[in-house]
């Protein structure tokens, strides 16, 4: 059954770390489990150059809480950590064997724990031999460090080729996904994203993988005057389903973001939303999301708006 996964990102930088615990006891009394974060996050805010904070924070915040590890699930990525901060994204660390390795150890040190429960290839790297970062992976399966692999920000066709090099192999596609689309080609404010296309959603469905989505809510784009949607959603579809979306949530006396999130997580195939917040409030609207039903003729007026 699919879950909200509560995003991590900005935990140690742009939320501090007495909000942040806030947030993660809040989830963790609203019944949530996921807790998605990377190695990475949030470099691009923080003096150093380099991430870690999200992961920190979360670790003392396991310490602080005895008890909370057995009632959460810890999803973390290797990939897109930069390896010289005046280059970021430009000098990422990649997917070679050693580098996969040395970062799940930093990793589970910053976490305080001796397991992840989901380890992602944050980005692709094909300056590496997919055997060789496949088999990576895979070993840290094989020696109980990590649960189960994904690959995120990265082509479904890449996926399937990584299936049958390593015993263990990616099981999860994380991918920016929302309700509405950008234009087909538009370029993307956060080049670094990549967006599922109705491919992505075939293949996922009749390969048997979880479908992961960031940037769910696209940045408060649904709610908040204050954030327009991106220039790459400015087309007539986007017009279609925001009047629909506008209309399911008033019958159901539900915020938009709700309906979003319903829609993603009742789908087919259904999608895992990791969601973000800044304090246990947003959090909430977030959470209520998991018991708004669409009805049929609901679900199908917003398929088929675009």
């Amino acid at each position: 059954m699919t879950e909200i996964v509560l995003g991590a990102m900005l935990f140690g930088t742009r939320i501090g770390e007495r909000e942040s615990f806030a947030v993660l006891d809040r989830f963790v009394e609203g019944g949530g489990r996921w807790i998605d974060t990377a190695n990475n996050y949030a470099f691009w805010l923080h003096p150093s150059g380099f991430g870690g904070q999200s992961e920190q924070v979360i670790g003392r915040w396991l310490a602080a809480r005895p008890g909370v590890r057995d009632r959460v699930l810890i999803s973390t990525k290797v990939g897109a950590e930069p390896t010289d901060p005046a280059r970021g994204l430009d000098a990422m660390e990649g997917l070679s064997a050693p580098v996969i390795r040395s970062a799940l150890t930093g990793s589970l040190q910053r976490l305080g724990t001796d397991r992840v429960d989901l380890y992602w290839a944050h980005v692709e790297d094909r300056s590496v031999p997919l055997a060789e970062t496949a088999g990576a992976f895979s070993d840290l399966v094989a020696e109980g460090l990590a649960a189960r692999l994904g690959a995120s920000n990265t082509p479904a066709w890449r996926v399937e080729q990584a299936h049958g090099l390593a015993e263990h192999s990616w099981t999860a596609l994380q991918l920016r996904h929302s309700y509405v689309q950008p234009r087909p080609g538009a370029a993307l404010e956060s080049s670094a994203h990549r967006q599922v296309f109705p491919e992505t959603l075939d293949y996922v469905r009749t390969a048997g993988l979880d479908l992961w989505a960031y940037s769910t809510l696209i940045n408060g784009g649904y709610g908040r005057p204050d954030r327009p949607l991106e220039e790459a959603y400015a087309h007539p579809g986007t017009d279609r389903r925001l009047a629909a979306l506008t209309e399911v949530a008033a019958e159901l006396g539900a915020t938009a973001n709700q309906v979003v999130l319903a829609w993603l997580l009742g789908g087919d195939p259904p999608v895992w939303p990791i969601v973000g917040a800044s304090t246990p409030e947003r959090l909430d609207e977030v959470l209520a999301a998991r018991d708004l039903k669409l009805d049929p003729g609901q679900r199908r007026r917003l398929d088929e708006a675009s």
